[in-house]
């Protein structure tokens, strides 16, 4: 942790008026802050504007993204600039300035005239925003944060303590051959002293057993320039190369969007629960070769993504999901018992994100909504249900036994579990919304054998 930074979230709503139009067609911002720095109403600083940019009948981009200045008494100007792009496909730019007056601080503040131009700097339109303060205040002061800023969430967190477990690992799926990769490594700190690196390599193709191989234990050395780093086997910011018996890769790795906290971000940095994970890549793209059993395989652009694990231990038992849904959308999911007394006789807590236009659903803290979804995990099927709000989601994973690999593992304090990992897994999602007494199905996926699961047990 470093510097403290602050986000916060705004809607604003009002008229975009478009050239050679006489009337206007109603505009809606919803926006998402990071400023580098905590915010002082004295100070002039700038960060990073991303959100929704939603005209009815002419644009509706969730990706939208651009700059924000704060400087209200600094400057007397608070600058929003978005690019985002129109239903027609043109790439589109917005800019305006709320003028800060301090005869008319409330109206100036929550008041926001914008300029639409095209890439040729022409004008499209002309609106006119306001911030609700009657009714948006209340969500808008509880949106904001100052919290620590991460390091680079790839980057090692054990600190030397003994009994703990750090897990890197990445999946993906060939889109020419529907062939699946997973790549998993771990630093295992010993309970009673010992600190190994080690971990293994699976490429699952269709309809044919696994080719599994392992590397390590070698001996662990914090790595300058890289996320991990054991033996021949590397992993920096954005290639992995390695070889783990018979399976060996050297893979670029490109994109991923934001990070999707499957647990609490407070869990994530705070450490307060026995384990936590995050997805810093859900929706990276790899390239380059993968050799195994002889054979070789060179993805091109093959959807897939990094993760994290940090704890104690594994989980006495557990199931994961990790579905690329197509456009960037992705559902995670990480359903565990503990191994902690007492924690292990209650059922499997599903923790849930589901990412679908550049929005996470469930919304808030993913503990509390872990507490109104159920998970029935087993094998070769297993599933997750709940309800929150007026939206229903179910979720059904088939691992196929013949594409199922399992591996062995070992905690910390040297008890036993073992995974059973499959990047050939079969997923029917629904999410679905309240329509008076029943449900209307508002989105629905299925994946045949580009899941990436996986059911542990002891």
């Amino acid at each position: 942790m470093s510097t403290r930074r602050t986000t916060f979230s705004e809607v604003m709503e009002g008229t975009l008026r478009l050239a050679g139009e006489e009337r206007g067609r109603p505009m809606r911002l919803e926006l998402d802050v990071d400023l580098p720095e905590v915010l002082r109403p004295w100070g002039d600083t700038e960060g990073a504007l991303t959100g929704r940019v939603a005209v009815p009948g002419w644009a509706d981009d969730p990706a939208a993204s651009g700059r924000l200045r704060v400087a209200p008494v600094a400057a007397r100007r608070i600058r929003y600039t978005m690019d985002f792009t129109a239903a027609d496909g043109r790439r589109l730019h917005l800019d305006g300035w709320k003028s800060v007056s301090a005869r008319r601080p409330v109206r100036s503040m929550t008041s926001l005239p914008l300029t639409v131009t095209d890439a040729d700097g022409t004008v499209v339109g002309e609106a006119r925003l306001r911030f609700h303060v009657r009714r948006d205040l209340a969500a808008f002061l509880a949106s904001f944060r100052v919290p620590a800023r991460e390091t680079d969430p790839m980057r090692s967190r054990w600190r030397g303590q003994a009994g703990r477990l750090e897990v890197w690992y990445t999946t993906l799926t060939d889109p020419a051959t529907g062939t699946g990769v997973w790549l998993h490594h771990e630093l295992v700190a010993a309970t009673g002293g010992g600190v190994r690196a080690h971990g293994w390599a699976a490429v699952f193709p269709p309809g044919e057993t696994p080719v599994l191989g392992r590397f390590g234990p070698y001996e662990w050395s914090r790595p300058e320039d890289a996320a991990f780093a054991a033996g021949p086997v590397v992993q920096t910011g954005d290639r992995l190369t390695g070889t783990a018996g018979p399976v060996s890769w050297d893979l670029r790795e490109s994109g991923g969007g934001r990070p999707i906290h499957t647990f609490p971000r407070w869990a994530w940095e705070r450490e307060l629960l026995p384990a936590a994970q995050i997805v810093p890549k859900p929706a990276a793209a790899y390239d380059g070769v993968v050799r195994f059993g002889g054979r070789v395989l060179e993805p091109a652009g093959a959807p897939g993504g990094s993760a994290r694990i940090y704890g104690h231990g594994n989980a006495r038992r557990w199931a994961w999901l990790h579905a690329d849904l197509g456009g960037g959308d992705v559902c995670e999911i990480v359903a565990a018992v503990s191994t902690r007394p007492g924690l292990d006789r209650l059922p499997p807590l599903p923790f849930v994100r589901l990412r679908v236009d550049g929005r996470d659903w469930p919304s808030g803290d993913p503990l509390l909504a872990a507490l109104r979804m159920r998970a029935d995990i087993g094998l070769p099927v297993w599933t997750v249900r709940g309800r929150i709000g007026d939206r229903l989601l179910r979720v059904e994973v088939s691992q196929r036994p013949e594409e199922t690999v399992a591996v062995d593992y070992a905690d910390p304090d040297g008890s036993p579990a073992v995974c059973h990992n499959s990047e050939r897994a079969d997923v029917r999602i629904v999410l679905a919304r309240r329509a008076g007494r029943s449900w209307r199905t508002e989105r629905a996926w299925r994946l045949d054998g580009t899941g990436h699961a996986e059911v542990g047990l002891r």
